[in-house]
């Protein structure tokens, strides 16, 4: 009897897996490289993807282009959160932190520099870190997530400084206010806590879901994103997506979409929001919902904007969640193309 070739069944198991991966991935992170012209999404597989955005934009690019440069396994579960510094790439999963050098990965040498583990309360613990946030000035990263504490890491010396206490359930966003400065975060428990780097104390604790005009107990009172603009935040979750003047603690719009929005951001004159369903959204500041752009997912997780100054012909949105594609808006009226795990 002939023997069959030892790698014919294995190859087609290998191209199955891969298939059902595809189908069932969801991107929950991005990050855009230094120089502009690289995008890293993070899945729930715990790879990091890296694409061309220089290549894939430009007028001799192929489908190849659109697909990843390199692809590594980053985390054993879900690359929640990622930011890049000036050199570094930070990705963060369950229960720490690494580093990759942006020189390196484009070497393809994907070799993470460090790894830190915020000071848990327990050894057992490994809640996961479902957001990274930069503070320039302090040259400090914090990381915030499942034990309900903001942890200040110097990124110089690699120690944990300081850990917030406030929140009293797991902590999904966290956003910077460069004048004051003050960073705050949302989570769980329905509260929006801003807090004083200087002090390291909370300032003020807005719950949106107290607000009779905000709140929709039937999806729930958890805050899932939030962004500041000066004196102005927005946030949303299962309260409605709304307008906040921060120093008078006021909701001022409230945004008439029913889906909960998973992530936001101010864009000149406009608030761009996403969520449950495959659109994003172009909200006035007074309410009025300027336009719908479909995407390619049926719900979206993560936005990102490139605007980095060292590379203009690469200034798009990209949006990623419940697929293994991420859209690339090259004008925000409409999708252009889409990359691909």
């Amino acid at each position: 009897m002939e023997r069959a070739t030892p790698l014919a069944v294995p190859l087609g198991q290998a191209e199955v897996f891969q298939a059902l991966q595809r189908l069932h991935m969801t991107i929950f992170s991005q990050s855009v490289s230094p120089c502009g012209k690289f995008l890293a999404a993070g899945n729930n597989y715990g790879q990091i993807a890296i694409f061309s955005l220089s290549a894939a934009l430009s007028s001799e690019a192929k489908e190849e282009s659109k697909r990843p440069v390199v692809t590594f396994p980053a985390h054993d579960g879900p690359v929640y959160s990622m930011v890049s510094t000036d050199r570094h790439l930070l990705s963060a999963g369950d229960g720490e932190v690494k580093a990759w050098l942006w020189a390196e990965i484009l070497k393809k040498g994907c070799k993470e520099m460090w790894r830190r583990q915020p000071p848990y309360r327990t050894s057992l613990e490994v809640p996961e870190i479902n957001a990274l946030l930069l503070v320039p000035k302090e040259n400090s990263l914090i990381l915030a997530g499942g034990d309900c504490q903001l942890h200040t890491m110097d990124l110089e010396t690699g120690t944990f400084t300081r850990a917030l206490r406030g929140h009293t359930d797991y902590i999904h966003c966290l956003a910077l206010r460069e004048r004051s400065p003050e960073v705050l975060s949302g989570g769980e428990d329905g509260a929006v806590r801003l807090w004083d780097l200087r002090t390291a104390k909370e300032a003020q604790i807005i719950e949106i879901y107290k607000h009779e005009e905000c709140s929709r107990p039937h999806n729930g009172r958890w805050i899932g994103c939030l962004a500041t603009d000066s004196d102005w935040m927005v946030c949303g979750g299962g309260p409605a997506l709304t307008l906040w003047h921060l120093r008078s603690s006021t909701p001022t719009t409230i945004f008439p979409m029913r889906a909960p929005q998973k992530h936001v951001t101010f864009y000149q004159d406009l608030i761009l929001s996403a969520g449950q369903g495959h659109c994003i959204n172009h909200w006035q500041l007074s309410g009025e919902l300027k336009a719908q752009v479909p995407g390619s997912s049926p719900g979206l997780l993560s936005l990102s904007l490139n605007q980095q100054p060292a590379a203009p012909e690469c200034k798009v949105l990209t949006a990623a969640g419940n697929s293994c594609r991420v859209d690339v808006f090259t004008n925000l009226g409409y999708r252009a193309f889409s990359l691909s795990f």
